[in-house]
């Protein structure tokens, strides 16, 4: 979904919008899932990245930019717990135990006309 909004910044507001989001690129170099007896399912993921393709505008009172951007996060790790009740009552349920994320860094470039 597009993101809109506006910030206070100053002496003024500065309203954005980003659109037309497109993730381009997901690298996995290092993940692998582990059960865990009586509990469920554990998913690590290590050193991952993630690029994103989108459009950008920004207006202040000042002035107005538009653009395209693209978003690097890189170093992602993301460890995640699965709980897989096992009760024969009906369908298999899943559900999300913990979940714990960081990234180590965000590049980030706008192309504008300004």
């Amino acid at each position: 979904p597009d993101l809109t909004g506006h910030e206070k910044f100053g002496l003024g507001n500065v309203k954005y919008n980003i659109s037309r989001i497109h993730v381009t690129a997901v690298e996995l170099p290092s993940a692998s899932i582990s059960l865990l007896p009586g509990t469920g399912i554990k998913l690590v993921i290590g050193n991952a990245s993630l690029t994103i393709d989108m459009n950008w505008n920004i207006r202040t009172w000042m002035f107005k930019d538009s653009g395209r951007g693209t978003v690097h996060i890189s170093k992602v790790f993301v460890t995640a717990v699965f709980s897989t009740p096992l009760d024969n009552t009906g369908p298999t349920s899943i559900s999300l135990t913990s979940c714990q994320t960081t990234s180590g860094d965000i590049d980030i470039k706008l192309n504008g006309k300004s």
